[in-house]
């Protein structure tokens, strides 16, 4: 990620870091050329108003290494999206912007470019995340589409306690008013539909995690 400004670089790489992606960051876009030199990444977030190197002559650096690249910015104009685009971006956000939302792109950008995990797997249970079959001891296990988001949610993010309004607002897009059992049902369900009641476990006043020795 690359973005001058640390308030929204620090609270952006808490909130990845938090849904399960390892950050590196970069605050202006000289330093950001000099990783890129050094590393290898699945995915650039990237800032246009940048120091000493701008967002737009960075993706000209960017573009031979086929990585993808979101631009977050302020910069709210057609011509600026257009322009961003048009040098290969495979999105194009603007601030402010919700966290949930930019998770959500994240995760589209890298499912494009098969950057994802075609398999995830947590004791006796597989998820195969293409063709969304979840098998418990290699039988198929009917899952409804809220129980299998809050399954890939738990294996994405093992041995991390969940609060039940992260559940609620990553699963249901919504936000979360703290009054309704929708995430306790919804996860005892599936829990006990894939024999997990004792390694998907409540933590007191927050949510569930995954426990997993690893």
């Amino acid at each position: 990620m690359v973005e001058d400004e640390k308030p929204i670089l620090e609270l952006i790489r808490m909130n990845l870091v938090d849904a399960g992606y390892d950050c590196v960051c970069a605050e202006d876009g000289a330093q950001a050329a000099d990783i890129l030199e050094r590393e290898s990444f699945d995915l650039i977030l990237l800032d246009i108003m940048l120091p000493k190197i701008n967002g737009y002559e960075l993706m000209e650096y960017i573009r031979p290494m086929n990585i993808p690249v979101i631009f977050l910015t302020a910069k709210s104009e057609v011509m600026d999206r257009v322009r961003g685009l048009k040098l290969g971006a495979e999105d194009y956000i603007i601030k402010p912007f919700e966290i949930i939302e930019l998770l959500a792109r994240i995760e589209t950008v890298l499912r494009r470019y098969n950057k994802t995990a075609r398999e995830l797997s947590v004791y006796d249970v597989t998820v195969d995340t293409f063709s969304r079959v979840v098998k418990k001891a290699g039988k198929p296990v009917s899952l409804t589409a809220k129980e299998y988001d809050i399954l890939l949610l738990f294996l994405r993010n093992k041995n991390i306690a969940l609060f039940r309004d992260r559940i609620y607002e990553s699963v249901w897009g919504e936000m979360y008013m703290g009054e309704s059992r929708t995430v306790d049902l919804h996860v005892q369900r599936m829990r006990k539909k894939l024999g997990l009641e004792t390694k998907i476990v409540p933590v007191y006043k927050i949510g569930y995690r995954l426990e997993v020795d690893e």
